[in-house]
Parts: C-alpha cells; structure tokens; sequence
C-alpha cells in the first residue's frame, strides 16, 4: 500500500515539473545594465514627465499598467517637482515612460491556479529627449515574478513586481539628475534575451 502511494506521489511530481518549467515569462531584457544618458539631466532647466502608457498598438493589462504609472509618479514626483522649481534655462527633457511587453497574473488566477498560473514579467522602456527631440537617453527595465513565489503568495509577489519596475525608472531619472551614471536593468542572467 505505502510502494503504490509511493508511486502515486513520485508519478504527481513528475507530471507537474514540466508544467512548472513551462511557466516561466518570455518577456526577456537586453542587458543587465542601462548606459548613462549623454548629458546629466540637470543639464535640462524643465523636466516634463509623460504618462506611463502601453507601446503603441500593444494591448495589455490595463489595472498593471495603472499600478505601475501610480508607483512611477509617486516614486519621481517630488524629486521632478523640486528639479522644476528652480529657473528655465529654455532646454527641456521630456521623460516618456512606455510599457513594451507585461504578462500580469491577477490575484483571482493565484487564488484559483497558483502557481500553474505562470510567471508574471514586465518590461519598460524610459526615453528621454531633448526639446529637439533627440534622444538622450532610452534604458529599459525588467521585473518578474515567478510561478512558484506568485502562487505561494496569492499574488502578492506580482504586485510587488509592478512596484519594482516603477522604482527601476524612477531611481535611474534621480540618480541620473546630477551625473549621467547609467544604472541596471533589474535584469538577471536569466532574464536577458540570447543575442
């Protein structure tokens, strides 16, 4: 009797390793880490930051993409603010914010599939021009969340990663205010795409 549960036990987990492994996110960086911008962004005397918004023609995850933007906004907003207080120089930066790709698993399809529900993943471009029009700079961010963490957290851990991407963003526009440093991805080995 304890050999057949046994069996039954070895032959469940058997079948669900594939499944697991198939849950991964396709949506992939290109790098681990984002170069500097040409310029520091205090080069700019106004700084005028977009909406975040999908790629164009790209239908996603709308509640995702409000999360995301909230966070970016909350995370940038008084830094942005106290940057524009100061006097014009006649040079603008506009900071536009655009989802490339997001795989988002709600909280209703944790509840009821957990962890076969897949792995969540973002990615997110920030381009940055001048009043000319030229780009100053363009970084990416990626964020995921795993099947087994997002399963065993009811959803929690793909929330978490909405935040991530937005902190992403938002940490690389201040930390490239006074010097033009550059900064990661969010990205691991694992995450970024093959050549």
């Amino acid at each position: 009797m304890k050999a057949t549960r046994r069996t039954i036990l070895v032959l469940a987990i058997a079948a669900a390793v594939p499944l697991l492994q198939g849950c991964a996110t396709k949506i992939k960086a290109s790098s681990l880490t984002n170069p500097a911008p040409t310029e520091a962004f205090s080069q700019y005397g106004r700084i005028d930051v977009k909406p975040v918004a999908f790629a164009n023609g790209y239908n996603g995850n709308q509640a995702a993409l409000g999360k995301i933007a909230e966070n970016f906004a909350k995370d940038l907003g008084p830094s942005a603010k106290k940057w524009n207080s100061g006097p014009t120089n006649g040079r603008t930066l506009t900071v536009e914010p655009v989802v490339e790709q997001i795989s988002f698993k709600s909280g209703a399809k944790r509840v009821f599939l957990g962890p076969f529900a897949g792995s969540s993943g973002v990615l997110m471009r920030v381009t940055y021009r001048d009043q000319n029009g030229k780009v100053v700079a363009s970084p990416q961010f990626f964020q995921r969340a795993g099947a087994m963490a997002g399963g065993f957290t009811m959803g929690v851990h793909d929330n978490l990663m909405l935040n991530r991407v937005a902190k992403l963003a938002s940490d690389y526009t201040i930390a490239n205010y006074d010097r033009a440093v550059g900064g990661p991805t969010g990205a691991d080995d694992a995450a970024v795409a093959a050549p």
